[in-house]
């Protein structure tokens, strides 16, 4: 009876869900649902928005629809020519990227949402994470990147300190607030700026400063908080125990090389996830033959420490050889 009085419950209270994404992107962003749906406890409560570059085929919404097994809410918003022509776009991103600045007046019904990339595995439960966190007068919640030595001049030229950068992949954001000081019309004129070297994430740190609610890092692992090797750095602005929730249950960013196209961190962690997707979406993906044989060879744990021990030989000639 009290399991009933909460699936009730649920079901009328929504937790607003973004992701914005090209159709290029479908099987990333099919990984990544998958992941969020299997770990949140109460997943009608989710209401899936997704941001078009362009109208998603049929075959690829039903598809997306029915990875929530009938308990999510999908909406699909096709945003093809709603960015100002002369706003800033780097090559090396999706004009998708983009579209999380203009959130704020593209749903003005809702005052707060959950934004995120779609190059992420989940292993935490969002719906928890937006229902516990009070934003009150921030414009919205993320998690600051570890700054590395090399960045700090970047985050300096956008008026931004070493440890005071947040990774905008995920973001919890005050929509009313944003809608009340009209930023989405600030982030449109700073987002012209010619040689952000990350146009929108520069944007929403620039204009969102001081009014930024940092998070545990494991709500958003980026790649350096994954690899050793940045352990120090991480050190300088988070505890070790931090460095132990990341490892152990952070949801994984990759915001370097994607495990769909390489062998990279974390690569084992995306393929059992994709793996869990219902046979007629993988067989709709593209990727190496011989990167799925070896993510079956690296899914086993004589395979990892097998291939783990051939990296470190490599990494160690190539540190004695530099």
């Amino acid at each position: 009876m009290f399991e009933n009085f909460i699936n009730n419950v649920v079901k009328n209270t929504q937790v607003p869900l973004v992701v914005a994404f090209t159709p290029s992107y479908f099987i990333p962003v099919c990984t990544c649902l998958f992941s969020v749906f299997a770990n949140t406890k109460y997943k009608q409560m989710l209401h899936v928005i997704c941001l078009l570059t362009e109208d998603l085929p049929e075959d690829m919404r039903k598809a997306l629809i029915a990875l929530g097994e009938g308990e999510v809410e999908f909406s699909f918003i096709n945003l093809a020519g709603q960015l100002p022509a002369d706003i800033y776009i780097d090559e090396k991103y999706t004009i998708a990227a983009s579209y999380r600045l203009l959130i704020p007046e593209l749903l003005p019904t809702l005052d707060k949402i959950l934004y995120i990339d779609c190059d992420m595995i989940f292993r935490n439960d969002l719906v928890e994470l937006y229902r516990s966190t009070d934003l009150t007068n921030n414009y919205m919640a993320g998690v600051f990147e570890a700054t590395l030595d090399f960045q700090e001049k970047n985050m300096r030229a956008i008026g931004c300190e070493p440890g005071e950068y947040i990774n905008s992949g995920l973001l919890l954001m005050n929509l009313k607030k944003l809608r009340e000081d009209n930023m989405v019309e600030k982030f449109m004129s700073a987002a012209k700026t010619p040689g952000l070297e990350f146009p929108d994430q520069d944007v929403i740190n620039q204009l969102c400063k001081g009014k930024i609610l940092g998070l545990p890092p494991y709500w958003n692992s980026i790649r350096t908080f994954l690899l050793p090797q940045y352990k120090r750095a991480f050190l300088k602005y988070y505890r070790q125990e931090d460095w132990a929730d990341v490892q152990r249950k952070g949801n994984v960013h990759y915001t370097g090389p994607k495990p769909w196209n390489t062998f990279t961190v974390a690569f084992d962690i995306w393929w059992y996830w994709f793996e869990k997707l219902p046979s007629p979406v993988k067989v709709t993906a593209s990727y190496p033959k011989k990167l799925h044989v070896l993510s079956k060879v690296y899914g086993t744990l004589l395979g990892k420490k097998l291939v783990d021990a051939v990296r470190g030989i490599v990494r160690n000639v190539k540190s004695s050889t530099a």
